[in-house]
């Protein structure tokens, strides 16, 4: 479904965690980019629930506040904004209280009623709340009769799905027997950025890449997500998580299935999830006894970051002094099918590094040695690098004669910046958008969450164990020495992350011939 797409059906968001962060930077900001992007129907509402008590207008006044503060799309016209903030109202409930979903349900059938929907309103059930609540809220709702419509009823739950694989399909079990597969909408908010969503489109609608997207062309896949912040005011969830659970389990892997999956049979959501679970089948298991070999882990120390001096992890508000949780994790993965047979993937990811990005380096096999054009056997590799976030584009990276030279070759960039207009829909409008309109293609299955989890699991536990050293790495670096050694190994480097600049990329290619 196209974030384009005007929605027409009228329906119901009844949000939990109403009054918190995610509600606060993300939900509202989107919701109001939709509303005045002309893509919401006329009869909607959104029903806040949260424990904290305030009239309907004072949940009206925080949510212009959000608006003003966080969304992308700003308030131009004030009868426009007095139309959207009319949809917004607030119930005070505890959720662990069956009784006290009753009033969610007055508010939600006095909607349907208005639009003359009595008994077959759509509904959308949206969890901004702590993981361990999802299974007694799905079923609150079904005993409540929230459940009970001839319309369609669907739940958005937000990550981390569990700890580990037991857990999270412990909550499984608890949501399905409210609510079915089709109706469960796991966001990964990664899903929802343009140029993940852009991967496949770059692949499989363009003849110059499909061919070469194999294990005959491409010499190694990096992808990075680096954050210059620290822990911050996430440290009770952190320091139980780590950046394995946090990041690794869910938005890397999901990342790595959007760059290795084979082209679906058909442009259907089931389809597009089939390939990305056989990429995760495919992936090739950690046992325990190998995790050092394939995984490093790593903490950040003191050290200077944009001129400041900063703590170490250790020193974090509300961090054990004495913690092991890894706010850094770098791992050599394969795929082992036939496309990608050979190709080491290396992933990292951490806190307090030099610069915030996400993306994608695709290096390509280098050409010949002692050709004519690379006698000094220099010649850098072509790279198409994907730029995620902060700015979202992507560089090609070739070989070309040096300008007023006779056969100098110097590596130049060619760029596409997706963003650089501000017009990009965040990842949050696409996601709700689509979840309204009952498109799951950037949702993640359940299949997906399973075998991810199977997946890190052994990693965890040899952690837990204590066989593998922490290592530290310095605030405002790209991590310990043993991540660049893991790629060393192979005779791989990292390449410098260039989501910022285009020339960062033609002088790492230029490092090649140091």
């Amino acid at each position: 479904m196209s974030i384009h797409t005007k929605l027409t059906e009228p329906f119901s968001l009844v949000l939990f965690g109403a009054t918190g962060d995610l509600a606060k930077r993300k939900l509202y900001p989107a919701l109001f980019s939709l509303f005045k992007s002309g893509l919401l129907p006329q009869n909607f509402a959104v029903i806040g629930v949260g424990r904290s008590k305030r009239t309907v207008e004072e949940f009206r006044t925080a949510v212009r506040s959000s608006v003003d503060q966080f969304s992308r799309l700003k308030v131009t016209d004030e009868n426009e904004w007095n139309q959207f903030a009319r949809k917004f109202f607030y119930v005070i409930a505890d959720v662990n209280q069956p009784g006290q979903y009753q009033g969610i349900k007055t508010v939600v059938e006095e909607n349907e009623k208005d639009w003359n929907l009595q008994g077959k309103g759509n509904r959308l059930y949206y969890l901004a709340i702590a993981p361990d609540l999802f299974g007694s809220v799905s079923r609150n709702l079904r005993l409540a009769g929230l459940t009970e419509t001839s319309g369609w009823k669907r739940l958005i739950i937000e990550k981390p799905i569990g700890h580990d694989y037991a857990s999270a399909k412990k909550l499984n079990e608890q949501m399905k027997e409210s609510f079915t597969e089709q109706e469960i909408y796991r966001i990964d908010h990664y899903l929802g950025k343009e140029m993940v969503q852009n991967i496949n489109v770059i692949r499989f609608a363009n003849s110059l890449f499909e061919p070469l997207w194999n294990h005959h062309y491409i010499e190694t896949v990096q992808i990075t997500a680096s954050e210059t912040v620290g822990v911050e005011d996430r440290a009770n969830y952190y320091d139980e998580a780590g950046a394995l659970r946090d990041m690794v389990q869910n938005h890397i892997l999901q990342i790595l299935m959007m760059v290795c999956m084979e082209p679906p049979s058909r442009l259907k959501t089931e389809a597009i999830h089939d390939e990305k679970v056989k990429v995760l089948r495919s992936l090739r298991k950690i046992e325990e006894s190998e995790a050092a070999e394939y995984v490093v882990r790593g903490q950040y120390r003191a050290g200077m970051l944009d001129g400041k001096l900063v703590p170490g992890y250790r020193d974090e508000k509300n961090v054990n002094p004495a913690s092991n949780t890894e706010t850094f994790v770098a791992a050599k993965l394969y795929v082992d099918n036939l496309r990608w047979a050979g190709v080491p993937f290396y992933i990292r990811t951490g806190k307090r590094m030099p610069a915030k990005a996400t993306e994608i380096v695709i290096q390509f096999k280098e050409m010949p040695k002692n050709l004519y054009f690379n006698k000094n056997n220099d010649l850098g590799p072509n790279l198409l690098v994907i730029n995620i976030q902060p700015v979202e584009g992507m560089y090609m990276v070739l070989n070309a004669k040096k300008p007023g030279s006779i056969n100098e070759i110097t590596p130049i960039a060619m760029e596409f910046c997706n963003n650089c207009d501000q017009g990009t829909p965040e990842a949050y409008e696409s996601l709700l958008h689509d979840a309204v309109a009952g498109d799951q293609t950037f949702f993640t299955h359940w299949d997906e969450v399973s075998l991810a989890w199977k997946f890190i699991d052994p990693i965890r536990r040899a952690w837990d164990r204590g066989e593998i050293p922490l290592e530290f790495y310095e605030s405002g670096t790209w991590g310990p020495q043993a991540a660049d050694d893991l790629l060393a190994k192979e005779g791989h480097r990292w390449w410098p992350v260039s989501s910022q600049r285009r020339h960062q990329i033609v002088k790492a290619n230029e490092m090649v011939k140091m």
